[in-house]
């Protein structure tokens, strides 16, 4: 019973699989709901900002960094700039 309760706790602590920022993505109209749907893809958001009427935020998940370019009147992904 204790090995089935240990289990149930395991699975329960672990996150959900990640999922990826994709070209197809709809992440957010605002700096604000871009940040906070890529922290809940699973990324850390380094920095965001309002650039050429765009929504640009860089970030980093499993040693890859990159960045992202969204039009704030879609929430849709431009650009998406992944580094190795």
């Amino acid at each position: 019973m204790k090995k089935l309760a240990l289990v149930a706790m395991i699975a329960l602590a672990t996150p959900a699989l990640a999922e990826d920022v994709t070209m197809d993505s709809i992440l957010g109209t605002t700096l604000q709901e871009v940040q906070t749907s890529l922290t809940e893809m699973g990324y850390e958001v380094r920095k965001g900002e309002m650039e050429d009427g765009k929504i640009e935020v860089y970030f980093v998940r499993d040693g890859q960094m990159g960045e992202v370019y969204v039009n704030p009147l879609t929430g849709a992904v431009m650009k998406l700039d992944l580094k190795s």
